[in-house]
């Protein structure tokens, strides 16, 4: 009988600096909290501290704050961090733009404090608040205790101005580790201003305040409890709370196989996508590396194997944060069997998707023609692909398959970045061939040959109409499908 595997070991990253007193603070109540559950030793716990040059919250310290935290989260991903702990209520105002572009998880404290109030207080419904004038102004706590559910209280403002600031970023302020005397004092009238107007219990909107939260609810003015929120945040992870990513659906794309048709894929998923502002567009990883030894080489015999350096690119997606993986290459399919095991994504299958998508339109069709490379011909992963729908592969004939190659890969072909003369009359060429042969649907299965032939349909001399299937289009497509789910989802 196997072991049953072990659990993989939890571990978090704490970004201090952000007010340095209350990140040690969360620290150590972290500390406590896991040695209080018995897990001290469960879970590996990184605390990282460096200079923050501007405090405060203007515009220009909350851009600084911003991509210090940013290079934090990367600092951690790339040290193997499984979550972030952001102890600063101004951090959590842009929690929204680091989930968004951050693969870590990041555990939330406005989530942590209505979590424990909801267990603590189920009936407190007028929540007073003590909070800096910017997070009071970005409406955070009004996102996570919304109306009609509670009624937000804030201090009003009295003879000395913003008391709660003041006490933490003024002169003396609890910043400087000033943590009794006159800052306890001003927060104590800012806290009594929110008694005489109802509330029933008080959160901090500061993680520095929540340093005298024990004090201030001891002064004999209040008769409300004051939450510790530093102290209800380390409980929380802790108790291995934590939210997944809210990250958007993001599509890989093996670019340079080659270089035009990576343009065009990319150009597809954009038209393919309904969208009515540039936000709703789906999130593209590009690994552009035109360096990926030739496909049809290798296949034919005469060239180095590009497996490696197609599962390099697929890692560097996977890395990335990438939900799915498209290869807007249809020889490079020949090589997909191999790498796919070995990723932790899907690879979007093109030469799969478009013979189902030829299934479903054409239920009665038989045969289906294919211009593509030699390379992937002689794989034969159309030829399988069609045959599981039951269709058979109709191919040119070898001189006018080489023709086919040279509209490809010849001096004045698609590769070199002609689409008008000699490659036209080439491709043509292999095209009429399999008409002759009884082919309706043509699919070009070359992801530069939709350069060449871009209509949809073909109408032939004597009236014939020949479908002509993009597999680029119907890999995009498919990926503006899946990402489409996901959002519904």
């Amino acid at each position: 009988m196997s072991p049953t595997p072990a659990s993989p070991r939890r571990s978090y990253g704490i970004i201090g600096g952000l007010g340095p007193l209350a990140s040690a603070d969360v620290f150590f109540k972290l500390m406590q909290a896991m040695a209080a559950r018995g897990s001290i030793g469960e879970a590996d716990v990184v605390f990282e501290q460096h200079p923050l040059g501007s405090s405060g919250a203007t515009s220009a310290a909350t851009t600084e704050r911003k991509l210090y935290v940013f290079d934090m989260i990367r600092d951690f991903e790339q040290r193997g961090v499984g979550a972030v702990v952001l102890p600063c209520f101004l951090s959590h105002t842009f929690l929204d733009e680091l989930k968004a572009n951050t693969t870590l998880p990041i555990v939330d404290m406005m989530e942590a404090l209505r979590h424990h109030l909801e267990q603590a207080y189920p009936q407190s419904t007028r929540i007073g608040v003590l909070a800096s004038d910017y997070t009071r102004a970005s409406g955070l706590f009004e996102r996570y205790f919304p109306a009609p559910r509670f009624e937000l209280l804030y201090p009003r403002l009295d003879a000395d101005g913003d008391l709660v600031t003041d006490a933490v970023y003024g002169p003396g302020g609890i910043k400087t580790g000033q943590l009794d005397g006159a800052p306890l004092m001003k927060l104590d009238r800012a806290a009594a201003s929110l008694q005489a107007q109802g509330a029933q219990v008080i959160l901090p909107g500061l993680t520095e305040v929540a340093l005298v939260a024990q004090a201030l609810a001891r002064l004999s003015t209040l008769a409300i409890p004051v939450i510790d929120s530093n102290q209800v945040y380390a409980r929380y992870i802790a108790e291995g709370q934590r939210q997944a990513t809210s990250k958007p659906f993001k599509v890989g794309v093996v670019g340079g196989v080659g270089p035009a048709a990576t343009v065009d894929f990319m150009q597809k998923v954009v038209r393919n996508t309904p969208a009515a502002r540039d936000q709703d567009h789906i999130k593209l990883h590009v690994e552009q590396n035109p360096q990926i030894p030739d496909r049809t080489e290798n296949l034919i015999g005469q060239g180095q194997d590009p497996t490696i350096a197609l599962y390099a690119t697929c890692k560097k997606l996977e890395d990335g944060g990438a939900d799915l993986i498209a290869i807007p290459c249809n020889t490079a399919h020949a090589y997909v069997e191999r790498i796919q095991p070995r990723l932790s994504i899907p690879i979007v299958n093109m030469l799969t998707v478009t013979v189902e998508s030829i299934r479903e339109r054409f239920p009665a069709l038989k045969q289906v023609g294919l211009l593509a490379t030699s390379g992937t011909l002689g794989s034969g992963v159309y030829e399988r692909a069609l045959a599981e729908q039951g269709l058979q592969q109709l191919r040119p004939s070898a001189d006018m398959q080489e023709r086919v190659m040279q509209a490809i890969y010849g001096r004045h072909g698609v590769k070199a970045g002609y689409t008008e003369g000699q490659c036209q009359d080439d491709i043509r060429a292999g095209l009429d061939d399999l008409v002759r042969q009884g082919a309706q649907v043509v699919i070009l299965g070359c992801t530069e040959l939709p350069l060449l032939l871009p209509m949809a349909e073909l109408v032939q001399e004597d009236g014939q109409r020949i479908t002509l299937v993009d597999p680029t289009d119907t890999l995009a497509r498919r990926c503006v499908a899946l990402a489409g789910e996901r959002r519904a989802g």
